[in-house]
């Protein structure tokens, strides 16, 4: 536990350095394979213990690193009972109460970004949403060219090209090189100075395009929380015939709060969406969604096999969703998220996210009256991004990149690290509900002090 000001948190991480942490965490569970087992009771206490020692404290107020918030008791629980059912999601009789959960559950969300008609599945995280919405749209853009990529690939296709901001989460480079695209195939746009796609960049971009195959628009930066501007990008796309992705990973739980919804306008014009309900929605990961206009954008995976899903089985209406997913057992991860919609409703999870919205500008607030920090950006989401300022210029970034690296020493608090520019920034992410203003002015004393602890060891050692 730490201790900040007579208030008592979970520590954020544990005690030490990488190295030792881990070594002890490995040597608790023992040295070899037991030969005879310590028994089911023992081996939950022992592990339990590991990980409350060893482990990240998501329920500090004092964690504010990633994009990782600590998970509603509710949808822990549901997860529990999701595992316990061992259910899958590919065929009918592998799982057919997961099935009609996972379908109720995609129905919601789907409605909620303006797919009145749309469908999705689930995937193990935003990358595979944003690779399987890839995949999709490179498909659409070879039958355009009649082009069939199952038989022949891609080399039939003349510079295919993925359009998206330098914002962007790398996952849109790693897609395309996963699909034979090649990450050269990526070509970032620059962003105006609220971080957001520059249309006009865009549009002058795919002029001269051969084979636009997407156009990916961010709603929720993993820095900066900003968002494209959706409306205007959505009509380049579809005046040039590429697919429009949107990867709302992070921002798609603004659609829960009636303050935050409108800045993600234009989403429904999407071909398809990435949502990440363990980000914006406080579930235990994972619990990524991919959602898309309508299910016929599923018929490049779909498959029909003797030993799952025969055709006469289908026709009979025994089928899962294997024609939906590049995996094949998947596990009932939308059942987490269903409790958690029934148990809260639109309402209380909106509550939520305008709580940590108001958090996130309190700390920008807090940031730019402090003459410790420099203030970089606004807040869009959830995210603040700033800077220690040293006293000497010339040991900024050094400051920046050790204080943070002090704070994990220590374990008292866990803060982000970005660059801008070329600039070393730290970066806030708040998705805690139960934090408090009062929880922010300490955690800046945090950071402020191993500031000032970092700059003086620095100067001292020399570091210039």
């Amino acid at each position: 536990m730490n201790s900040c000001g007579g208030v008592v948190h979970p520590r954020s991480l544990p005690p030490g350095r990488p190295a030792h942490v881990l070594a002890a965490a490995a040597g608790s569970l023992g040295d070899q394979l037991p030969e005879h087992g310590i028994g089911q009771e023992q081996a939950l206490r022992r592990l339990a213990d590991v990980l409350e020692t060893y482990g990240v404290g998501l329920r500090s107020p004092y964690s504010a690193a990633h994009l990782q918030p600590p998970p509603l008791a509710v949808a822990v629980l549901a997860d529990a009972l999701a595992s316990a059912s061992n259910a899958s999601l590919d065929t009918y009789d592998s799982g057919p109460a997961a099935i009609a959960v996972e379908r109720w559950v995609v129905a919601r969300l789907a409605t909620l970004a303006g797919y009145p008609s749309g469908d999705g599945v689930f995937t193990p995280g935003g990358t595979i949403s944003n690779l399987t919405a890839l995949l999709l749209a490179r498909d659409a853009a070879a039958a355009r060219h009649g082009v069939d990529v199952r038989l022949d690939g891609v080399a039939e296709l003349v510079e295919p090209t993925v359009y998206c901001s330098e914002l962007a989460h790398f996952s849109v480079q790693r897609a395309c090189a996963t699909l034979g695209i090649g990450e050269n195939a990526v070509r970032p746009i620059e962003v105006d100075s609220s971080f957001r796609m520059e249309p006009s960049s865009l549009a002058r971009a795919l002029r001269h395009a051969s084979t636009p195959v997407a156009v990916v628009a961010t709603a929720g930066t993993t820095d900066f929380g900003s968002i494209d501007p959706l409306r205007e990008v959505a009509e380049i796309a579809a005046a040039h015939g590429a697919w429009f992705h949107v990867d709302a990973a992070y921002g798609f739980g603004a659609l829960f709060s009636t303050r935050l919804a409108p800045l993600l306008d234009g989403l429904e014009l999407a071909d398809s969406i990435t949502a990440d309900l363990h980000k914006i929605g406080w579930q235990p990961a994972a619990a990524s969604a991919l959602l898309v206009r309508s299910a016929a954008a599923f018929e490049p995976l779909n498959r029909s096999v003797a030993y799952l899903n025969p055709e006469d089985d289908r026709t009979a209406g025994y089928d899962g969703l294997l024609g939906r997913s590049l995996q094949t057992t998947r596990r009932p991860d939308a059942v987490k998220v269903a409790a958690t919609l029934l148990a809260f409703g639109r309402e209380g999870l909106g509550q939520l996210v305008d709580h940590c919205h108001s958090l996130a500008q309190h700390a920008a607030a807090l940031l730019a009256e402090d003459p410790a920090f420099e203030l970089i950006g606004g807040v869009t989401l959830t995210t603040v991004v700033f800077r220690y300022t040293a006293s000497d210029p010339e040991l900024t970034d050094a400051v920046n990149a050790e204080l943070r690296r002090h704070l994990m020493r220590t374990g008292v608090a866990l803060v982000g690290r970005t660059e801008v520019g070329k600039a070393t920034c730290l970066k806030f992410t708040l998705l805690n509900p139960k934090t408090t203003p009062d929880d922010l002015v300490r955690l800046l004393g945090l950071v402020r002090h191993a500031g000032a602890v970092t700059e003086e060891m620095l100067r001292q050692e020399g570091v210039a």
